[in-house]
């Protein structure tokens, strides 16, 4: 073997694998897997990302000056782009292959002449790593200028050509339009979110008496949360009527020496570490499910690992 004839250690771990994803919503502060209402389409044939370049040579048509001389070398503008083929005619997605137009009602999709601000959205790619990580890239101001075009086949699927381009906005023209993320695993294993046992008193009161129903899957926690007259103290975030939700934690990981769980927005007394707690459990108020999320943050001081739950499939009994 020869001397050169060798890749980076690291090769494997910044393999990206497989065709990843489009997406209409990503966080890379909370990358969790995407919800079904997230995904853009299937896709066929991978999905290719672009971003290039437009250079001026200010040293063309002068005398002795060699071609590409780097001083004289100007960037113009960048082109970014994802384009595809897409499975399915969702209205969501004729909508986005037009550009300009409007679904009126739930299934017709009407094209419009002129251009809006409301048509253009930002759209991301996330795919995944060979050592668990992902790459993310997102188009920002994205806007279809491939147009609509669906080819229909013989005893098999109709495919729809997607063609998106990024644009600089008037209020940050200097903003490139696409963003790319390259993140490893997190270092810390996710904590068990799970519902407190209805038999359990927190607080005074039964935990039957403040929930029912109470489901965390995927990132989200459902349930109905009764109304509570009086609160659950007479001082602090747990004082005056209200919703309050009963959650207990376990797993959590041993290489953590912080674990802080709680709700954001809160109610002032943020998040709340629960890693020398011998009872891993607790009671939050919730005021607005529609804003406040769940939080859970692993840490060891130099590193962090964060879990956001939405809280807004929750049911809010009222008297």
């Amino acid at each position: 073997m020869g001397k050169f004839t060798v890749i980076p250690q690291s090769t494997f771990d910044g393999l990206q694998v497989n065709a990843g994803v489009l997406l209409w919503n990503f966080n890379p502060d909370n990358p969790v897997a995407p919800k079904d209402e997230d995904i853009i389409c299937a896709t066929s044939g991978g999905v290719n990302a672009s971003c290039v370049p437009t250079f001026s040579d200010y040293g063309e048509g002068i005398d002795n000056v060699p071609i590409n001389m780097m001083e004289l070398k100007r960037l113009d503008s960048w082109e970014c782009k994802f384009s595809t083929t897409c499975l399915g005619t969702t209205p969501e997605l004729i909508k986005l292959t037009l550009g300009a137009a409007d679904i009126n009602g739930v299934t017709k999709i009407v094209p419009r002449r002129d251009l809006q601000l409301r048509d253009f959205t930002d759209i991301w790619w996330v795919g995944d790593k060979a050592n668990g990580g992902l790459v993310a890239i997102q188009l920002k101001n994205a806007l279809s200028t491939g147009g609509f075009t669906l080819q229909s086949t013989k005893n098999g699927k109709g495919n729809i050509t997607l063609e998106i381009t990024g644009h600089v906005s008037i209020d940050a023209q200097d903003v490139v339009p696409m963003v790319f993320y390259s993140m490893d695993t997190d270092s810390f294993d996710d904590v068990t979110v799970s519902p407190e046992d209805g038999s359990e008193t927190l607080f005074g009161e039964l935990v039957s008496n403040m929930q029912t129903d109470v489901v965390v899957s995927n990132n989200s926690i459902t349930g109905t949360l009764h109304f509570i007259e009086g609160g659950l103290a007479e001082t602090g975030p747990l004082a005056g009527d209200g919703h309050f939700l009963a959650l207990k934690f376990t797993n959590l990981d041993p290489d953590a020496t912080s674990v802080k769980v709680g709700l954001d927005p809160s109610q002032g007394t943020g998040l709340v570490d629960i890693i020398t707690d011998p009872d891993k459990n607790g009671v939050f108020k919730i005021t607005n499910k529609s804003i406040q999320k769940f939080m859970v943050v692993s840490s060891d001081g130099t590193s962090s690992h964060t879990q956001a739950f939405d809280l807004s499939g929750l049911t809010l009994e009222t008297v």
